[in-house]
């Protein structure tokens, strides 16, 4: 998943963290599904309402000018018509390296390892299946205007539990009024031989000096065998 941002502020994947530089995010996510996609990609009803929410951290530091480690973890609480589930979710740590930056293209590669928690490790399985993940990441962007941007990701994930997945997703970021954003993204992906999704998400960013807060709203859009999930997102962004 992208948590979006700006080159030279809050970085977006294909621009990594100057050196000794850094941000943390925080974001919670409440997404509620009633309805889902079959197998087929045709909607049904689900047997019971479903609930995801999620707080969750994403931090990364510029180690040198090319290297930026990075951290995700999250907490999840929710239930469906099978299972009430709280605890935590996936915690995944990871290195991006800068393959090409000039004054308005970036390009870098992503490496991570991620470890499976209590909580759901795909939107599509049950909570607490699956073990450990590798993931290759190519992220490709461009900046535009006067700090804009555009950006995709393809992704590999290697899964151990759960089927492997290929990833692509977008994001495009514009800056209005003097201190605010505007972002919009899409996540997308298939599980080898099931699970497909896309996902998009519009959200407002204000800058506050080194803070950001942002609040925004996902919808699913297609997909097989997957929840149509919907509901608020709402982050705080510090830089350092």
């Amino acid at each position: 998943m992208l948590l979006g941002g700006l080159p030279g502020e809050a970085a977006a994947g294909a621009w990594v963290q100057p050196k000794g530089q850094g941000q943390a995010i925080v974001k919670y996510e409440s997404l509620s599904a009633d309805r889902g996609f079959d197998g087929s990609g045709d909607t049904q009803d689900l047997a019971a309402r479903r609930r995801d929410d999620r707080l969750g951290l994403f931090a990364e530091y510029g180690a040198t000018d090319r290297l930026t480690l990075q951290l995700k973890v999250d907490w999840q609480d929710g239930r469906d018509a099978f299972v009430d589930y709280s605890g935590r979710g996936p915690v995944e740590i990871g290195v991006t390296w800068q393959a090409y930056r000039d004054d308005r293209n970036a390009v870098s590669l992503y490496g991570g390892y991620t470890w499976a928690g209590e909580g759901r490790n795909a939107d599509y399985a049950p909570p607490g299946v699956g073990e450990h993940d590798w993931e290759a990441r190519l992220s490709v962007g461009r900046a535009v205007g006067r700090g804009g941007f555009v950006e995709v990701q393809a992704a590999r994930r290697l899964r151990d539990g759960l089927a492997d997945e290929t990833r692509l997703d977008a994001t495009a970021g514009a800056r209005f009024g003097g201190g605010w954003m505007v972002l919009g993204q899409a996540f997308g992906g298939a599980a080898d031989g099931g699970s497909r999704w896309l996902s998009l998400e519009g959200s407002l960013v204000r800058d506050l000096g080194p803070w950001s807060v942002q609040a925004g709203w996902r919808q699913s859009v297609a997909g097989r065998d997957t929840p149509i999930a919907h509901g608020p997102v709402i982050a705080v962004w510090r830089r350092f």
